[in-house]
């Protein structure tokens, strides 16, 4: 079967989503001609006095940072979800909508705006961690907020406006649509196995050994079987947790550290400030138990096949299935080597 997948057309199923994902890892070595991504080479100062994130900086808004020496959070100056808004629903037929409300906030990881996450220390990673935990306790106990979005869009191509290394936190009123298709699944895995669906399948991903890229006593990252992006990873603890704050300090320090690894491989990758998405999906913060959530952060490059080619979701992607050349096996074996 190893050599069928990694010859031949197929599709990978997507437990947590449900959905298809197609492989066409024959396509791989095609030719490129379209176009090419321009990657910085700035060599960026530890202090920006016109970045808006500094510490001592003014903001867009003309509120001034505290002179931070870690992390330091504020509520975003552009908030996609408003704090106070007017409840309504529409039901018109096939017209439907309804309000949505939230906190927005922002986190610099570090007063350093020439350094990411891969440059940090683990110690400081870890600070950050500590931040995020304290967000989404702080956020979920607002009888409002039923879920809260951690993430972090990084380098240009992600259509990041600010380089200084920060990350986001949206919280809103209901569950967003990635969310809600994790929920479901695993919540049937849940009701008819009474395991865990990542639990479950983190022991199948230990046993094969073939996505691996890096684990220590707590965590494991790994390349997804159902992967789209080239190089999409996933960081997952070996202990079912269903959301960040469940953790031991020991499982926080270890959390950093594989955070650590994994960006740390990405910029060795292609030699460049490897661009990404990220995010932390976890249990709702509804009131429920919500015992069958196993959280986990996934990371989202563009990249394709070297610092300059993006892949692009375009054509059958935007219209059919997600498609992908290289497979989850040889992606997650590069990244290996580089740790």
């Amino acid at each position: 079967m190893e050599r069928e997948l990694q010859n031949y057309s197929h599709k990978r199923l997507n437990i947590l989503t449900g959905e298809w994902v197609l492989v066409s890892p024959h396509r791989s070595k095609r030719p490129w001609q379209g176009q090419n991504e321009k990657i910085s080479k700035e060599v960026r100062p530890s202090h920006d006095e016109n970045c808006f994130l500094c510490a001592g900086n003014l903001r867009i808004n003309g509120e001034k940072n505290p002179d931070y020496k870690d992390v330091f959070v504020f509520t975003n100056d552009f908030a996609a979800l408003q704090k106070e808004s007017k409840d309504f629903k529409l039901d018109n037929g096939l017209f439907q909508a309804q309000s949505e409300t939230g906190v927005c906030k922002v986190i610099c990881f570090s007063p350093d705006h020439s350094k990411s996450l891969a440059d940090m220390e683990v110690t400081d990673i870890a600070k950050v961690v500590k931040v995020w935990q304290n967000e989404y306790l702080k956020l979920g106990a607002n009888d409002t907020i039923n879920y809260v979005q951690i993430f972090e869009n990084k380098g240009a191509v992600m259509g990041c406006s600010n380089p200084h290394p920060h990350g986001q936190i949206w919280s809103h009123s209901t569950l967003s649509n990635e969310v809600y298709k994790k929920d479901k699944h695993q919540k049937e895995y849940f009701v008819k196995n009474e395991t865990s669906l990542l639990g479950d399948y983190l022991a199948q991903e230990i046993k094969a050994a073939e996505r691996i890229i890096y684990q220590n006593d707590a965590f494991v990252v790994l390349t997804p079987f159902w992967a789209v992006c080239p190089f999409e990873t996933m960081i997952l603890p070996k202990r079912d947790q269903s959301n960040i704050t469940t953790m031991s300090s020991e499982e926080s320090m270890a959390f950093a550290d594989a955070i650590s690894a994994i960006t740390k491989a990405y910029d060795k990758l292609f030699e460049c400030s490897f661009p990404y998405s990220s995010g932390i999906h976890q249990a709702p913060t509804n009131g429920q138990p919500n015992d069958y959530w196993h959280w986990h952060m996934s990371f989202y490059p563009p990249l394709l096949r070297s610092a300059t080619v993006k892949k692009f979701m375009v054509g059958y992607e935007m219209f059919g299935t997600p498609q992908r050349d290289i497979t989850a096996e040889l992606a997650a074996q590069r990244l290996k080597e580089l740790i």
